[in-house]
């Protein structure tokens, strides 16, 4: 309960604006938050009103203020002879009447409807647009003094007309320019260097906030004692390697490892992505590579990192076109630069990649980027650290099990990793809970993996297809022995899919033996399989299974050697001319008989998995129309419950592994 108030809160009559504030500062102004150039517009605009308003209001006040009259009164009093004086301008007229003129007249239909008398010796009235003769009779018989004047325009206000919008763009010019030219560095700022410079008075990332990486820190740990103890080196002659270059798939944190090596050692950090080099200017990439590099030589020692070099370190060659590539001119001027450092320069170039094979064998040749640190996917100690690191700060419930999560999240980056701590936090707060409870991260983990929920199938016919298509898939990877195991299964809309069957393996696997290749081919086709068992029709559903089928099947048969009809041969894809994109340059080194050969192997192991899936489901009727009702009735099924339902026949079905044998050649 809350405590009572015993104070009386004073009515509006006694309310006192100059009352300090409960923390005894004084009272803020309600007009205190109004620009101070607001003021001044509102002043200006005070000032141009009194100067045109003012004189009229002033005349008004006064006794003789003149009237305003139509035209028609104004002649009938020029012809009765009460207009003694009249000055004419362009569209307008004022004058004087011989005596006191009250408008409108006593009797007359505008005093009936009450429009108020103004009485005066001055009038204006506006004339007519075409000239009147009768007018001009009318002045010279009743002897009226007649002044004709010209109309003065405000000169100033003329030139505003004429001139203000010209003078308005080249000042929108001016300050465009003026503001690209603070961006840049001047007018000749183009060729500056945009490397964004992370000094040693900023906050450091030491090796203590890298978690997963353990083996990339050792290598890297001599570059920090060269940086730290360069003399020790230079007396042996030893030569440290000038170039670093970080290789691993994104997300595993080769940025992040290149500022704890600058954190480590407390020297200059200068960061840059390598698309940032080249612009529509020609020699903008080669003059911000020597701009750059000549920062970092005056702030030695120091450190480079150059993201993404493969943007320009791509291999030369040829190219579209007859002239000298941009991006050329770039790499050109970075070798340059990285053969001029001098011996006891201490300058580290620290690049990362995740494509080392486009690169140019120039720029990984000794003396450039002569060493190589692969940064790969964290193991299982690796990401447990790595959570550990990600939910420092996050309030966990006493249930969450960093190692239970780091078991199930095989194959997770380092910023999978940290994405999935923050989904975890974002589903807490979601759910307005104090502390990350272990069903955040699993709810997060399902985010991550299996995509985000939509709203369930609408359609019964659709939703029971869907539900046999997944279930086949879920009952042949339970069925089928070297099979990932099944995580999952939902028929909920997850992102683009339909229905989605999770499988995530025990363990990491870096080798794949042929067993599980065709075990996993067989899962692929276990929906389809299902749908032509069960339903006797086939749909649209399968078509990213056979995708992925086709492309797992030829890389079988013409990379991994794993026919016998083809034999132990690579027919990989020919990459050796990246300019021409890979689609353009996978040239082929082999006959069309070859191919000829490849694809009817291709379509024999496809074929033939296929035939066996079909027999494996169709012989196990009853435990996938099981699995199917129950994906019908709760929408998600668990590992577990895949397993119970495939009972002692799981992982028993025989393997093709005599899908190679007996083709003729």
């Amino acid at each position: 309960m809350f405590p009572p108030n015993n104070s009386t809160p004073p009515s509006s009559g006694d309310q006192n604006n100059n009352q300090p504030n409960g923390d005894g500062t004084p009272p803020r102004s309600p007009f205190s938050g109004i620009p101070r150039w607001s003021w001044l517009i509102l002043v200006g605009v005070l000032l141009l009103w009194s100067i045109f308003r003012v004189p009229d209001m002033v005349g008004s006040l006064s006794q003789n203020a003149p009237i305003d009259v139509p035209y028609s009164f104004f002649y009938d009093q020029v012809a009765s002879g009460n207009v003694s004086e009249v000055v004419l301008q362009s569209q307008s007229a004022t004058g004087t009447f011989r005596s006191v003129t009250t408008f409108p007249p006593d009797g007359s239909d505008l005093v009936n409807q009450g429009v108020q008398q103004q009485s005066s010796t001055a009038f204006t009235t506006t004339l007519l647009p075409i000239e009147d003769p009768a007018l001009t009779t009318a002045l010279r018989e009743n002897n009226v003094t007649v002044i004709a004047q010209t109309v003065e325009t405000n000169q100033l206000l003329l030139f505003l007309l004429n001139w203000g919008p010209l003078l308005l763009i080249f000042g929108l010019i001016i300050w465009q320019t003026r503001r690209a030219q603070r961006q840049m560095g001047g007018v000749f700022g183009f060729g500056r260097t945009q490397a964004r410079e992370y000094n040693t008075e900023r906050p450091q990332i030491k090796f203590a906030d890298v978690a997963g990486q353990e083996t990339a820190k050792g290598e890297l740990a001599e570059i920090v004692d060269f940086l730290k103890e360069p003399e020790k080196y230079i007396a042996l002659g030893a030569r440290i390697p000038r170039g670093v270059l970080l290789v691993g798939p994104p997300g595993t944190g080769k940025t992040l490892l290149a500022r704890a090596v600058a954190g480590e050692a407390n020297v200059a950090f200068f960061s840059i992505s390598a698309s940032e080099f080249v612009e529509m200017f020609v020699g903008v990439g080669a003059s911000r590579v020597r701009d750059l590099f000549a920062k970092a030589k005056a702030a030695a020692p120091s450190i480079v990192f150059i993201d993404e070099i493969d943007a320009v370190g791509r291999q030369r060659g040829a190219g579209l076109g007859g002239g000298n590539d941009e991006r050329e001119q770039t790499l050109n001027q970075m070798l340059s630069e990285m053969d001029g450092f001098d011996q006891n320069e201490s300058v580290i170039v620290m690049a990362a990649t995740n494509r080392p094979d486009v690169l140019d064998p120039a720029l990984l040749r000794p003396g450039r980027f002569d060493r190589q640190v692969t940064v790969a996917l964290p193991d299982r100690a690796g990401r447990e650290d790595t959570l550990k690191v990600h939910t420092r700060g996050k309030p966990l419930a006493d249930e969450v099990s960093l190692v239970e999560l780091s078991k199930a999240t095989i194959g997770f980056s380092g910023a999978d990793l940290a994405n999935l701590a923050n989904e975890a936090a974002l589903t807490a707060a979601r759910h307005n809970r104090k502390r990350i409870v272990m069903s955040d991260f699993l709810e997060a983990f399902d985010r991550i993996v299996l995509g985000n929920q939509s709203p369930p199938l609408s359609n019964p016919q659709e939703r029971r297809v869907v539900a046999y298509h997944e279930a086949g898939h879920a009952m042949v990877a339970a069925l089928t022995p070297h099979a990932d195991p099944v995580l999952k299964v939902t028929i909920v809309p997850r992102g683009q899919a339909l229905g989605v069957t999770a499988m995530m393996p025990d363990d990491e696997r870096r080798n794949y033996p042929r067993n599980y290749l065709l075990a996993q081919m067989m899962v692929m086709l276990g929906g389809r399989a299902a749908e032509e068992v069960m339903l006797d029709d086939i749909t649209t559903g399968a078509s990213d299974d056979l995708r992925r089928v086709t492309g797992m099947a030829r890389r079988m048969v013409s990379q991994f050697g794993m026919s016998d009809v083809i034999g132990p041969l690579n027919f990989g894809e020919d990459e050796r001319q990246p300019f021409l994109g890979y689609s353009l340059s996978q040239g082929r080194s082999y006959s069309e008989e070859t191919a000829s050969q490849i694809d009817s192997e291709v379509r024999r192991i496809v074929d033939d998995l296929y035939e066996r899936t079909k027999t494996l489901l169709d012989q196990n009727r009853d435990k996938l129309e099981a699995l199917t009702q129950e994906l019908l009735t709760n929408e998600v099924v668990t590992r577990a419950r895949v397993m119970a339902i495939a009972g002692e026949e799981a992982n028993k079905a025989a393997l093709p592994t005599d899908i190679f044998e007996g083709a003729e050649a």
